[in-house]
């Protein structure tokens, strides 16, 4: 398409060429999803904006009526998606000027996000309550998050290959795609994501008599189709019979961290362990906790001190 001809094209239309020349096939179907929620952004906020039309006032405001119904991360993750396209288009000569420069986020205040994650003593009386068969079910896979602190995906990608008894270690390399049908095996959320967890004993022996004489290549948790709200079900039933509050499988994983924490396992380690890209994302996400420690930090500090006089 000829420059002149092109630069009157409309911009949710040259977005969509954008993602299926630079996104499909380079990046995860789950993030590719996500560009094309954008591109319906585009399309019923400004359906009739054109490649020549686009500067910074008409992005502004396009930010600014999408921030109406997002928060401020969402409207930020909005922008980003769509800059990439836009920094192409430039680098094109289909925009004189960068529309994205100095440009300003909004967003609806967000909502205070408790994390949901059990007690030492809720832990204890939810696994009295797991129905742990000869066989793999959902309650070993429960078990399993709360020994572990593996994502939901993680975990159901697993397989015998992935458990080294002999260090007590599992391996997580890869991640189990469940919002397909036949569902299928996909990358990690990112490089730092590929880890080994160490084991307890105990969970380690369990293990390995569970899956001795499993295929060493397939999943050990999937059985067929499998959906998040199937497992999340089952540990609901787990908590009303425990009397604790009911948490999900992505809330055990919190659990598993806060206990890390409170032990005095240091940030850096549970990152690790967690799979987090940086030290900032464990901080950040278990703020809560380390404010906490901190305080019972400071009477420590307060009562020593006390003792040199």
């Amino acid at each position: 398409m000829p420059r002149k001809k092109k630069s009157a094209q409309l911009f949710h239309e040259y977005f969509e060429e954008w993602i299926e020349l630079y996104k499909v096939g380079a990046i995860r179907e789950v993030t590719l999803q996500k560009y094309y929620m954008s591109l319906q952004r585009i399309v019923e906020l400004v359906p009739k904006l054109k490649m020549s039309e686009l500067n910074r006032k008409s992005y502004q405001k396009l930010l600014n009526d999408y921030a109406h119904t997002h928060e401020k991360q969402t409207t930020m993750d909005f922008h980003h998606q769509l800059k990439g396209a836009i920094l192409d288009a430039v680098d094109e000569g289909l925009i004189e000027q960068n529309p994205t420069r100095k440009i300003i986020i909004k967003g609806k205040t967000p909502k205070e996000k408790k994390i949901k994650f059990l007690n030492q003593y809720e832990v204890q009386a939810l696994l009295k309550q797991l129905n742990l068969q000869h066989e793999i079910n959902w309650d070993w896979f429960i078990l399993l998050v709360a020994k572990t602190g593996l994502r939901f995906s993680e975990a159901l990608a697993l397989t015998p290959s992935d458990f080294d008894f002999s260090k007590q270690k599992l391996i997580v390399e890869k991640t189990w795609n469940y919002k397909v049908t036949k569902g299928e095996f996909q990358p990690t959320k990112n490089e730092s994501s590929k880890r080994k967890i160490q084991l307890d004993w105990q969970t380690a022996m369990q293990f390995s008599q569970l899956i001795k004489n499993m295929d060493i290549n397939k999943p050990i948790f999937v059985k067929g189709r499998v959906f998040n709200s199937t497992v999340n079900n089952r540990l609901k039933v787990l908590c009303l019979k425990a009397n604790i509050p009911v948490i999900t499988i992505h809330g055990l994983r919190h659990t598993h961290a806060s206990f890390l924490l409170f032990a005095g396992v240091s940030i850096a380690s549970v990152a690790r362990r967690l799979g987090h890209s940086s030290m900032i994302t464990t901080q950040e996400t278990y703020l809560h906790i380390i404010q906490e420690l901190e305080n019972q930090d400071n009477d420590k500090i307060m009562r020593y001190l006390s003792t040199l006089m």
